[in-house]
This record gives C-alpha cells, sequence and structure tokens, in this order.
C-alpha cells in the first residue's frame, strides 16, 4: 500500500493548500504531518476533505478571527461534549491567543447551557492539556511556529 500524502494524487486544489497552511497554523504542523501519515485507505480521503473543505474553505474565511472561531470550536466540543476534539483545539485556542481567563469563563459558561456532565468532562481536559500546551507553546516546541506569549490571568 502506498504511504499517505498531504496531497492528492492530482494537483491539489487551492482550498487544499490553504487548509494545510491554516490546519498547520492552528493545530501545528506536527499534528498535520502526524494525520497524514498514520491516515489509511479507510480514513485518508477524511483527511482530504477535512483540510480542503474545514480548514481551506471555513477556517480561512474573513468573517470571524481565528481567536473566536476557536472560542466557537472550543464551545461546540464542549456542547457536543467531545474531549478528544475539545484536546486538539485547546491547543489551536491557545496559538490564536485564547487566555486561560477566557478558557475559564467559557468551562463555566458551558455548565449552564450544555449540563453538568459535559462541562465536567470539559474542566478534565482542560486541567489536564492546558499546563502541558502552555509549557509547549511558551518553549518554542511547536515545530514551525513562532514563539507566541501566552495571555495569563491574574490569580
Amino acid at each position: 500500500m502506498p504511504k499517505p500524502t498531504p496531497t492528492p494524487k492530482t494537483k491539489p486544489s487551492k482550498a487544499f493548500e490553504n487548509g494545510l497552511a491554516m490546519r498547520s497554523k492552528v493545530l501545528g504542523p506536527d499534528y498535520v504531518k502526524r494525520s497524514f501519515a498514520t491516515a489509511d485507505d479507510l480514513n485518508q480521503p477524511f483527511q482530504q476533505l477535512a483540510t480542503e473543505f474545514a480548514w481551506g474553505s471555513v477556517w480561512t474565511r474573513p468573517g470571524l478571527s481565528l481567536h473566536n472561531r476557536s472560542l466557537a470550536t472550543l464551545s461546540m466540543c464542549i456542547a457536543l461534549n467531545r474531549p478528544e476534539e475539545l484536546r486538539i483545539h485547546l491547543r489551536g485556542a491557545v496559538r490564536n491567543g485564547v487566555s486561560r481567563e477566557e478558557i475559564r469563563e467559557l468551562l463555566l459558561h458551558s455548565f449552564l447551557y450544555c449540563g453538568g456532565p459535559a462541562a465536567l468532562d470539559a474542566y478534565r481536559v482542560v486541567r489536564e492539556e492546558l499546563p502541558l500546551i502552555e509549557k509547549s507553546e511558551a518553549s518554542g516546541k511547536s515545530a514551525g511556529q513562532k514563539k507566541k506569549p501566552i495571555k495569563r490571568s491574574r490569580p
């Protein structure tokens, strides 16, 4: 079986190229490379479609800032109780300038509108992942990314 690559066999569309750039910017180039490297004949078409449509046609639209897109995405992951997607998009939110205080307030707000179980699951993910993400981002371990200061709220 040929090794999957992040580009289709035919010439990649502009949306795919834009999506690959945006997905790498938000989630990190290492994450994107792993997603394609571990793709098989079952989920390779999904990787292609997600990159081209979600990241290349929606995330690149001008109507919302990346900061606001990240807040909306976190909110939807909490509401749908999708802890694995929340884990992935939490890093993107930090990269897009969402502060620790904003994340805390979003979690509290989610309790009202998504319910206790979804909020508790989200708190678990954030408490586990956020310190690791902040440390990684602060030390510049994210390949291909410039160091970006992390906004922190006062205790």
